[in-house]
């Protein structure tokens, strides 16, 4: 840390460092005394006024005292800053294109430091008397809801594309909707998509997209709506307008897979033994290494070798439901029997161990030791909102509802040209 400026003394010193002050009377170091303090008083005066601001992109490998020495700033500054703690020792892992702007006093020291932490949050660094002190300033974010709306007609994210609609937020919007709805095979052209978002401002000028508020997905006819609903620790779930869960105690398919190679069935010609047998799961393709999760929280039952399984998982979800993933070529690491894991965490790879005649997974779905078919099997709903909370939960966003109702009917009337216009109720931001 950089050291204060040191006490001004009133004893002299000769070259040699010896005092001198005998050779003064009283009087004469009272006149010398306020001399020394009239010079004090002009050099405060005299203070190097900051220059303007210089702004650098980090570039690759690139460190602290790397920008400070280009910069013509002390190593020992940047040591001292980067040590500060806090979010200041993020300074010590600059990431290419992050920006660091710097201001100079008129002496080519270091008077101030901002560095973007990210699109809300700065760091500001000032030298002080005593080295440099350090604080965090959060931006205010000024959210604007907007919505859009799409149809059909080819692809999702092409439909999507058209209605301005980012690949991120499709990409949530399908995982909202990802329990009800199968968006590589339940899609049909005509379907339609109305979604409420935010989109962030700072300063006039919009950062970026924020989260979906709430959606509408009409496949095959069927309507699923979803609102989000954030929890007191800041945790946010999306259920229906109704306060029930969007989530599924199991997600439908455990990898991304390319095309379901064998389906569900009780009569089946096996490829490598040639003889009828049940076929009780379905066979996803993929390519070998495709990571496989776990379709709902449990306790690893089995893991090892199984007949013509190959590789095996076995989950046990509660007293009701198993769940069996086969032909692995390996495991998570660490995975062992009685291990807990939960929804969606990668459990193994896909391989073609056992009696396989190409790479794919073979996931069964049990109900009291009952094989189901996984693709049509009706999925048991996670826990719904509190009733004492989805009255105010709804009342708190009935500008959002509204708004999606406005969105959704306007493109209602567009698929039907007879269809009576409804005009939009008034919108509050």
């Amino acid at each position: 840390m950089r050291e204060g400026i040191a006490t001004r003394h009133s004893a002299l010193q000769d070259a040699a460092g010896n005092e001198v002050a005998s050779a003064f009377t009283p009087t004469t170091e009272n006149a010398f005394d306020a001399a020394v303090q009239g010079a004090a008083a002009d050099d405060s005066l005299a203070t190097p006024a900051p220059s303007e601001w210089t702004t650098v992109v980090v570039r690759p490998r690139q460190t602290l005292s790397d920008i400070f020495a280009e910069e013509g700033l002390g190593f020992s500054d940047a040591m001292a800053i980067a040590n500060l703690g806090g979010d200041a020792s993020q300074l010590k892992t600059l990431r290419p294109g992050e920006k660091i702007s710097l201001r100079k006093t008129d002496d080519d020291d270091l008077d101030e430091l901002n560095y973007e932490i990210d699109d809300t949050h700065t760091l500001q660094v000032r030298r002080t008397d005593s080295g440099f002190d350090a604080v965090t300033i959060e931006a205010e974010i000024e959210r604007r809801p907007t919505q859009l709306t799409g149809t059909i007609t080819s692809s999702l994210f092409a439909a999507a594309q058209k209605a301005g609609l980012s690949n991120r937020l499709v990409m949530e919007m399908a995982d909202i909707f990802g329990y009800d709805i199968d968006f590589a095979l339940d899609l049909r052209d005509g379907d339609r998509f109305s979604v409420v978002y935010d989109q962030l401002y700072k300063d006039g000028k919009k950062l970026k997209d924020g989260d979906i508020v709430a959606a509408e997905f009409i496949n095959q006819g069927h309507t699923y709506r979803a609102m989000r609903y954030v929890d007191a620790d800041g945790n946010a779930t999306y259920y229906t307008p109704d306060g029930n869960s969007l989530r599924k105690a199991f997600i439908r398919t455990p990898v991304a897979f390319t095309r379901i190679s064998s389906g569900f069935t009780t009569g089946r010609l096996h490829p490598i033994l040639n003889v009828i047998r049940a076929h009780k799961g379905v066979d996803y393709a993929a390519p070998i290494g495709t990571p496989v999760k776990a379709t709902g929280d449990g306790i690893i039952e089995f893991a090892g070798v199984q007949h013509g399984y190959g590789n095996v998982v076995v989950i046990r979800h509660g007293p009701k439901y198993s769940t069996l993933y086969g032909h692995l070529s390996r495991f998570r690491k660490g995975l062992k029997v009685g291990a807990r894991v939960r929804q969606g965490q990668v459990i193994a790879y896909v391989g073609m161990t056992g009696l396989a005649t190409g790479p794919h997974l073979h996931y069964e779905f049990r109900i009291n030791g009952v094989h189901q078919n996984p693709v049509t099997v009706a999925l048991p709903r996670a826990n719904p909102l509190p009733h004492s909370v989805v009255a105010s939960w709804r009342a708190a966003n009935a500008d959002v509802l509204a708004r999606l109702d406005a969105v959704s009917n306007s493109r209602t009337a567009m698929a039907d040209p007879n269809a009576a216009t409804v005009p939009p109720p008034a919108l509050h931001d």
